[in-house]
């Protein structure tokens, strides 16, 4: 349901109690959560469903993160196991997503999962997602709040920068703390991380017991797999010392730059800064050199990021 004109909701009981019932009867709300902001809609109701890939303008062969307030909930639309209990139990609620069967009766629109038998699930971290899912009473279907491809939203301002009066509104509550997407983790047939993020994957091995494998074809079975996605207008050049002539430079540790994701070298700080600097720099027009990010912890889902969001298109 898209509108002349996205409402912008305050996130206190009142605009909570608005954005769920404009979720109810169809419409689709984007809300913060502990990674970026997202587009949810229920996830039963196919039309609605439908809105979300018209209004990011996202490919229909790629699935969508279900979001539900707790474990509990999760157990109704997915088949369970002691494995996902584990990780549940470490994990949730958090910026980890687990890809599991679908469970016979689910009620789920196919669009949500794009024809495929298996689900990508999560319980949020976040207080005003969790009130708005409870309120809801339903499961809400919520990718990024972005046009597709392009760079996620991780505060209000920039869910209205590509989104104003193609949805019904949006439900601020400030710049999220984590600031990137999800790890999405399936358990069949072995443990394998689909795609890096907010819950480094050695954390994951720890609680499991077991390396994680990785993904052996191109085939598309959870989100954020694209080759190109995340990405600015502007075009980005990775592992760069320095800005060339005519461009602007995002820096990581003590250097020079126009915009640093962590003076300190801090991961964490970097995470969270990611999006919203490579929103402002993009604002520029130019193209944007970034300099090195160590691989570890949750390195590993920046450089993800970045590299996807240089990549050709």
């Amino acid at each position: 349901m898209s509108s002349s004109k996205t409402q912008h909701l305050v996130a206190d009981q009142t605009g909570i109690s608005q954005a769920a019932s404009l979720l109810r009867g169809g419409a689709l709300v984007a809300f913060a959560t502990e990674t970026v902001y997202g587009l949810g809609a229920d996830a039963r109701n196919g039309a609605a469903v439908a809105q979300v890939y018209a209004a990011k303008g996202r490919p229909s062969f790629n699935p969508l993160i279900v979001h539900v307030p707790d474990t509990d909930s999760a157990q109704k639309y997915v088949e369970w196991s002691d494995q996902a209990q584990m990780i549940a139990d470490a994990f949730w609620p958090g910026a980890l997503t687990l890809v599991l069967p679908l469970r016979q009766g689910h009620g789920l629109a196919s669009l949500v999962t794009a024809g495929l038998p298996t689900l990508a699930i999560r319980v949020p971290n976040h207080p005003t997602a969790t009130a708005l899912l409870r309120a809801a009473e339903a499961p809400v279907a919520a990718p990024s709040a972005n046009p597709s491809g392009q760079i996620s939203p991780t505060t209000a301002r920039h869910v209205l920068a590509g989104l104003d009066g193609k949805i019904g509104a949006v439900l601020d509550d400030g710049p999220c703390t984590v600031g990137l997407e999800s790890t999405i983790v399936t358990l069949a047939p072995v443990p394998t991380l689909l795609r890096a993020g907010g819950v480094p994957a050695e954390d994951i091995e720890a609680v499991l017991g077991c390396p994680l494998a990785v993904p052996t074809s191109d085939t598309i079975t959870a989100p954020g797999q694209l080759a190109s996605h995340y990405a600015p207008n502007a075009k980005v050049r990775l592992n760069a010392k320095f800005a060339d002539f005519g461009e602007v430079f995002l820096g990581f540790g003590p250097m020079k730059s126009d915009l640093n994701l962590s003076e300190a070298g801090d991961l964490t700080e970097a995470a969270a800064n990611l999006f919203d600097y490579l929103h402002r720099l993009d604002e520029s027009g130019k193209p944007i050199a970034v300099a090195p990010i160590p691989m570890t912890g949750l390195g590993a889902a920046i450089n993800d990021r970045l590299s996807r969001a240089a990549a050709p298109r």
